[in-house]
């Protein structure tokens, strides 16, 4: 008897992934790191560190904290711009056996279509991930991922550089996700990350100060999973565009209730800090659970547990 595996194949726009896993940006290397620890075959895709115009030293020391159930980090963005990334770096990508996506930040709407231009063009690079979670010097500091106008700004100046598929990684820090999430795909997002780190603060309780040196940063693992799951289900009700859902999975129960949302992928960060071979083992065990229930594709399941909110409060808890 022949056994026909699911298909675990998944497509973002134009970009086509053998597994429906994605390494999270700046939690994964290049890869490179991980080759000698993880298959990399069995990724779907590595989202690299993100890059700016120019070089960026980051922020002061202490940069990362470890909190209850995940981590706050504060790297700001340090990485060595975009002239010298593509002269020293880029090249190297073409060795992965997996795809290889970009990720582009910038502090104004020229910055995001400059870099995005000059990364989209090289063919090491199948699509980028557009990193919204920074503040716009043009506009007194305001997050462009927090305001839907400066978020359709950004998609709509990179979708004029390149055709290859755009990943938009919205923020949770905002009042409504589904406004930012409808404007970036009116502007010509491809797929949509959701969501990236929560804001947050760790304070040292002896030398009463706060433990980050940049005082606040992004907080990230299991703890903020269940607000990544809500966001994902809310954006898939709101846009028709892929969902990469991400926050907090470490396992398939994790991964499952992504899908279940509405994601079409799942791309995994701070777990890699801690066991490398999780996103082949999550691979693994999903071919096995599609399998044991006789579905032919992951498709069979994206968004079946998204059904219509009954009333109004079940968007909160019960206390208060």
């Amino acid at each position: 008897m022949v056994i026909v595996r699911p298909s675990l194949a998944v497509r973002l726009g134009a970009l086509e992934l053998a597994y429906p896993t994605l390494m999270g940006s700046g939690c994964y290397g290049s890869g490179e790191e991980y080759a000698p620890f993880a298959d990399l075959s069995k990724v779907g895709a590595i989202v690299l560190k993100s890059v700016t115009r120019a070089p960026r030293l980051g922020n002061s020391m202490p940069r990362l904290v470890h909190t209850p159930a995940g981590m706050l980090n504060a790297i700001g963005l340090q990485n060595p711009g975009i002239d010298w990334y593509l002269e020293h770096e880029v090249h190297k990508f073409a060795q992965r056996p997996c795809k290889v996506i970009g990720s582009v930040a910038g502090f104004s709407v020229d910055d995001y279509a400059y870099v995005c231009e000059r990364l989209a063009a090289r063919d090491e690079i199948a699509a980028v991930e557009l990193n919204v979670s920074c503040p716009n010097v043009e506009s007194e500091g305001e997050t462009f991922g927090c305001d839907p106008s400066l978020t359709g700004a950004v998609v709509r100046a990179a979708r004029a550089t390149t055709e290859k598929p755009l990943i938009v990684k919205l923020s949770p820090n905002v009042t409504d996700i589904t406004a930012v999430a409808r404007e970036a795909e009116r502007a010509g997002a491809d797929a949509l990350a959701v969501i990236n780190t929560v804001r947050g603060m760790a304070i040292d309780v002896d030398r009463w100060k706060p433990r980050l040196g940049n005082i606040t940063g992004g907080l990230s693992g299991p703890a903020i999973r269940p607000i990544a799951v809500l966001a994902v289900y809310e954006v898939a009700r709101a846009v028709k565009i892929p969902i990469v859902g991400q926050g907090g999975i470490e396992t398939l129960s994790d991964a499952l209730e992504f899908f279940l949302a509405g994601a079409a992928a799942i791309s995994i960060g701070t777990a890699n800090f801690t066991d490398p071979r999780i996103p082949e083992r999550i691979v693994a065990e999903l071919d096995a659970y599609l399998l044991e229930r006789h579905l032919a594709s992951l498709s069979s399941i994206i968004g079946k547990a998204n059904v219509a909110f009954s009333t109004p409060h079940e968007y909160e808890g019960d206390e208060g």
